[in-house]
């Protein structure tokens, strides 16, 4: 199928878009798999028929911004093809020298705070207490470095041996509190699933229907709303970066409630919470295969040996000396993943699909890739910014992300996305913005056949399209 050329924007939302993505593409379909098989089919739209055509297949899609949204029509077979050979070369040695330079980073900052932030060379208490704080940012930011390398081991993009990998990721994770191999499970499926409404596992948007019965609503009166609530929008988000990871791994919020449907795992029936299992620390969780059960306690075992050496360094220094050196940087390391994770996947342009019309490709499309400046692309490793290829090719290493992320423009044309206005301020505001347009999803209005199987955000605070007016009959 081939995709038509860049559909008309809203100029107030207008995405950054590289003059690649201006360009047409013709494609014989997607694949379903992170291999790069070729379609069953070889017929091309354009062989068909005009863009006239696929809206009669699909009806008029409108993403959140007002915008004209067409499906991926590209392989990943053309993706992988795209990428120069070396992009896909890893390097234990340069995987290596980050590790190495981002532990460093954290002890040296540890040791001149220290050494020299004491009552005796700076004897005012309120300058001690601000470079405190500013302490704990930057040990934030180098530990958030660190746990992308940790990211790079799950996905054996660090380097050619598994064993290293693993063993570096093990250790890096433990160090930072997440269960290495629990998590590599069960983010791997993310990949495996990714914008799939009932396999995804993380920032799985809720359905018009969940949404209502948070809000105490009908479904038919959803639409009935139309009064901002910046207060109830700014609440949500400060509780989503300050327990957002704890409880995802804890008891898998915004991972899909959909176990008992799934080839893999185990837990028929079971729902999300603590007491239902779905976690990333019992062996018996339905995240998990039997045979990946050892993993998980070999995970568990990493956070024990962490614990452990948190309450010897409590008991010997104090709490509040754990508090100001490890506790809050931590916390600083979970507001960074969770906001990372969410706009790499929550935006008013990104579509969520129903299983009978997902296809791998057209998941790894629904993700968009920002700009974090300076401390994006050199502290946290790119992963900002490179997310789009990293769904697509996860073992290419964050080194060669930028090149190959410039290779893939051109056969993704105008299903690329990103949104680098304002650069880190940006990202900031990209934060609010997604929070007060993203609600819940569903189909478009003009939506028919496949189409409806394609899911946008919608929201009640008067922001983008309406959401469908429906009747009483429909709760």
């Amino acid at each position: 199928m081939a995709t038509t050329t860049a559909r008309a924007q809203i100029p107030a939302m207008r995405r950054t878009i590289t003059s690649e993505t201006e360009s047409t593409v013709t494609s014989a379909g997607v694949s379903p798999t992170d291999s790069p098989n070729h379609s069953a089919s070889s017929t091309s739209l354009s062989s068909l028929g005009s863009e006239t055509e696929l809206k009669n297949q699909h009806g008029q899609l409108i993403d959140t911004y007002g915008n004209e949204f067409q499906i991926p029509d590209f392989t990943i077979k053309q993706i992988r093809d795209a990428i120069p050979a070396h992009c896909f070369e890893r390097s234990a040695a340069t995987g290596l020298y980050y590790v190495a330079r981002d532990i460093v980073s954290l002890a040296v900052t540890f040791y001149l705070f220290n050494r020299f932030v004491t009552p005796d060379n700076i004897p005012s208490t309120p300058i001690r207490a601000a470079l405190w704080a500013f302490y704990t940012f930057v040990q934030g930011l180098f530990g958030t470095g660190l746990w992308v390398l940790a990211h790079e081991c799950g996905h054996q993009s660090f380097s050619p041996s598994k064993t290293l990998n693993d063993t570096v990721g093990w250790i890096c994770h433990s160090a930072l509190l997440v269960p290495y191999f629990s998590w590599k499970i069960s983010h791997g499926k993310h990949h495996k699933a990714t914008g799939n409404i009932e396999r995804d596992m993380v920032f799985v948007p809720k359905t018009r229907e969940v949404y209502a019965s948070r809000v105490g609503k009908l479904v038919h009166e959803i639409h009935e709303l139309t009064e901002e609530t910046p207060i109830f929008t700014a609440l949500h988000m400060i509780g989503q970066q300050l327990a957002g990871w704890p409880l995802y791994i804890l008891m898998n919020v915004t991972g899909h409630n959909y176990h008992e449907k799934q080839p893999e795992g185990k837990g028929k029936g079971k729902k999300n919470g603590f007491g239902g299992g779905v976690n990333h620390f019992q062996p018996s969780s339905p995240l998990y295969e039997r045979k990946d059960e050892h993993l998980i306690l070999l995970s568990d075992l990493g956070l024990a040996i962490t614990m452990s050496a948190l309450y010897f360094v409590g008991s010997k220094y104090g709490f509040t000396n754990l508090l100001v050196w490890y506790i809050i940087p931590y916390l600083w390391v979970n507001h960074w993943l969770v906001a990372i994770t969410y706009l790499q996947h929550t935006d008013p342009s990104l579509p969520h699909y129903e299983s009978s019309v997902w296809t791998f490709a057209r998941g790894a499309a629904a993700t968009i890739d920002r700009e974090f400046g300076f401390i994006g692309r050199q502290l946290l490793h790119g992963i900002i910014e490179t997310h789009v290829l990293h769904h697509y090719v996860s073992t290419i290493p964050f080194y060669h992300a930028d090149e190959a992320t410039e290779a893939i423009k051109p056969v993704m044309g105008v299903h690329y996305r990103s949104d680098t206005r304002g650069g880190p301020i940006g990202f900031l505001k990209s934060m609010w913005r997604s929070a007060r347009m993203c609600q819940f999803v569903e189909p478009s209005e003009g939506a028919k056949g496949e189409g409806q199987g394609v899911l946008f955000y919608r929201n009640h605070n008067g922001h983008g399209p309406s959401p469908l007016k429906l009747s009483p009959s429909a709760s």
